[in-house]
């Protein structure tokens, strides 16, 4: 049987080492991109407020947040916890991480140039100067400048119009640049491969000079488990955690949804691009979970969150919300145990429809 459903947070926050560190985040990192657009600078301000009260201090962001990225909102997100910063001078009481663009037809208003030196650097910089800080705890590839499989497509096919160039070591190369002037202090990848992952760790271990990966930010959670094909056991074997990204399938695994509800201020409404959570295959496996989550006496969220929580490669749970009591129901899934029984039924449902939303 799980614990109650209370919005308040019963027990301490549990912590973990970010790999090959000594520093310590939360298992609940704080997801900040409808900050500028769904949420104002003050929601996202009392958001944080609210989220260290409780132990968190653990923030993710991005230069091309809020999403959807646009050029009249370009980068807010970083500008509101840099005001958040600057108004309570705790920036050295939060472990903060931010990601650079990869090249994008969405996104070559904020560049398009990928992971060169200067578009590195002049990330970096742009992202320092918005969050009023002089460094970033965490350093992340937002996605590979390859064509690959990531971002919902299920398996790799090769395009033979991609001419990328393998610019892995130049890219370690300016990372390690940036750790030695103080801007960076640890790197990390997203939305990226096995093969992808080992390319990166082999090339720090064949030059030990070059920074090691240590974290991986992809998609995980009930409705799509495919960091367990291949990255699981690399996340583990190399001690590369896991920050687990939509664990609530962009609201999907909340149960708001079922019976063809559509709230108005959901993202899914608002931003109907973002459908690889709704497939009639995920909605079926949906209402299997509501059930079980149901029969146990737990939200389908508090499921849902706790159940990332248990994955023993996750280093962190990249919770995101819109509204204040949102936020206090995500966070308040850490105090939440689920049984062995409740483990086997959701093994079943999973066995049965296996990553319906990849």
């Amino acid at each position: 049987m799980g614990a109650s459903n209370s919005n308040e947070l019963a027990n301490p926050m549990i912590y973990n080492t970010l790999p090959h560190t000594d520093i310590q985040v939360s298992k609940i990192c704080l997801g900040t991109m409808t900050w500028g657009n769904q949420n104002t600078e003050k929601e996202g301000h009392e958001q944080m407020d609210y989220a260290v009260d409780q132990g968190v201090n653990f923030f993710d962001t991005a230069e091309m947040y809020p999403i959807p990225a646009h050029p009249d909102r370009l980068s807010v997100t970083e500008k509101i916890i840099g005001t958040w910063f600057n108004k309570n001078g705790n920036r050295d009481n939060i472990v903060l991480a931010s990601k650079i663009v990869g090249k994008s037809e969405g996104t070559k208003f904020i560049r398009n140039s990928g992971f060169t030196p200067e578009s590195i650097r002049n990330a970096v910089d742009g992202s320092l100067e918005r969050l009023q800080t002089d460094y970033i705890d965490l350093y992340q590839l937002h996605w590979p400048e390859r064509s690959t499989n990531y971002f919902g497509k299920r398996g790799y096919r090769h395009d033979v119009t991609d001419h990328w160039t393998d610019n892995i070591h130049e890219v370690l190369q300016t990372l390690r640049d940036l750790i030695r002037e103080g801007k960076v202090r640890q790197v990390g990848i997203s939305n990226e491969t096995p093969w992808g992952t080992m390319r990166f760790l082999m090339e720090s271990k064949v030059h030990a000079s070059l920074p090691r990966t240590i974290t991986i930010q992809n998609p995980y959670n009930l409705l799509n488990r495919l960091f367990e094909v291949g990255l699981s056991e690399i996340a583990i074997r190399e001690k590369v955690g896991l920050l687990a990204y939509s664990p609530l399938g962009f609201g999907t695994l909340t149960g708001k949804f079922l019976g063809g509800m559509r709230p108005a201020t959901s993202r899914i409404v608002l931003f109907p691009q973002y459908s690889r959570y709704s497939g009639e295959t995920a909605v079926k496996a949906t209402e299997k979970y509501h059930k079980l989550a149901r029969d146990h006496g737990l939200s389908l969220t508090h499921m849902a969150l706790a159940f990332v929580n248990t994955r023993p490669f996750v280093t962190g749970n990249i919770i995101g919300a819109t509204s204040m009591e949102q936020l206090k129901h995500n966070i308040a899934s850490i105090d939440i145990n689920l049984s062995d029984e409740m483990l086997e039924g959701i093994e079943a449902i999973h066995n049965a429809i296996p990553n319906p939303a990849p």
